[in-house]
C-alpha cells in the first residue's frame, strides 16, 4: 500500500496547503513535519539551510514512508528542490510564489509579493517576475513578522493588529494597486486578518489550490485516509500539538535527526 502525502514547513504554514491538498484529495492520508525548532528559515544562511532542510525531510519521509513530499514553504523551495529532488526517490513538489495567476489576473497591471525577507531577495523570484509579470509593476514587500504572528493566531493567541498593519502600510501606497501574492505558506493562516486590514479591496492570491493540484497529476496510487494522520516536529510542544491535532494531524513525535544535522556549526538565529 501507497505512504502518505508528506507535508513540510518550517513551521505551521503548511497547514494552509494541507487544507488544500484535502480539499483537492478528501480521501487521502496525509504527514505533517515541521522544523520548529529552527524557526524562521528566512533569517538563516543558504548552505546551512539546505543541509539542514535535506536532513529533516530524508529523515521524515523514511519515518512516514511517504509516497510524495510537499515542499510547502517557499525558502525551502527556492533553495533546496533539486538537492531534495537528487536523493529521494519519490515525487518531490515545490512551492512557487503565485506571480504568475497574479499577474494574469491583474486589471491594474500593478500588483504585489508580500513574502519572507528570504523568498522577497532570491534571483529564483526575480526570475519569476520577469517570466511572468514583465508586463506589470511588480512592488516586492518583505513582511517576516507576519510569520509570527500566524504561528501566535494557530497556538490559540490573538494577531497583533497593529504589526499586521504595519506590515502591510507599504501596499496602499500603490494606489493602482489589485492583487496580492502571499508569497508565504503562513500568510493565508492569517486572511481574515489581511482583510480586515486592507482599507480597499483587493485580490490576495495564494499557491495553496495549484500545489493541490500539482500533487494530484504526480501522485498515482494515493493511501487511503483511514488511521490517525501523523505528524513530526523538531521541538513538538504542547501548544504544536493542539494547533496540529485542531487541523486534522492528532498524532504529534519528535524528529530526532542524524548527528551534525540538529544544530548549525555557529549562531544563525
Amino acid at each position: 500500500m501507497p505512504g502518505p502525502i508528506l507535508i513540510f514547513d518550517s513551521g505551521v504554514g503548511g497547514l494552509s496547503v494541507a487544507a488544500a491538498i484535502r480539499e483537492r484529495l478528501p480521501d487521502a492520508a496525509l504527514a505533517y513535519v515541521c522544523d520548529n525548532a529552527m524557526l524562521p528559515y528566512g533569517t538563516k544562511p543558504d548552505d546551512w539551510l539546505v543541509t539542514r532542510i535535506a536532513a529533516v525531510c530524508e529523515q521524515a519521509v523514511r519515518l512516514s514512508s511517504a509516497s510524495a513530499l510537499v515542499v510547502a514553504c517557499n525558502t525551502a523551495s527556492t533553495l533546496a528542490l533539486e538537492v531534495l529532488r537528487s536523493r529521494l526517490t519519490i515525487p518531490v513538489v515545490g512551492t512557487v510564489p503565485a506571480i504568475k495567476p497574479a499577474a494574469a489576473a491583474s486589471r491594474s497591471g500593478v500588483i504585489a509579493l508580500l513574502a519572507t525577507s528570504a523568498t522577497v531577495n532570491r534571483p529564483y523570484t526575480r526570475r519569476l517576475i520577469d517570466t511572468f509579470a514583465a508586463h506589470c509593476r511588480v512592488l516586492r514587500l518583505a513582511a517576516d513578522p507576519l510569520v509570527g504572528e500566524a504561528e501566535r493566531c494557530l497556538a490559540g493567541g490573538v494577531a497583533n493588529d497593529a504589526v499586521i498593519e504595519a506590515c502591510l502600510a507599504p501596499l496602499w501606497q500603490e494606489t493602482a494597486l489589485d492583487s496580492v501574492v502571499l508569497g508565504c505558506t503562513h500568510f493565508p493562516l492569517l486572511r481574515s486578518r489581511l482583510l480586515a486590514a486592507s482599507p480597499r479591496p483587493v485580490a490576495w492570491i495564494d499557491s495553496g489550490a495549484a500545489i493541490a493540484r500539482r500533487v494530484a497529476d504526480v501522485v498515482t496510487a494515493i493511501a487511503p485516509r483511514r488511521a490517525p494522520q501523523r505528524a513530526w516536529a523538531t521541538a513538538p510542544q504542547a501548544a504544536l500539538a493542539a494547533t496540529l491535532n485542531a487541523r486534522g494531524f492528532p498524532c504529534l513525535a519528535a524528529l530526532s535527526l542524524p548527528s551534525g544535522a540538529a544544530a548549525p556549526a555557529h549562531p544563525v538565529r
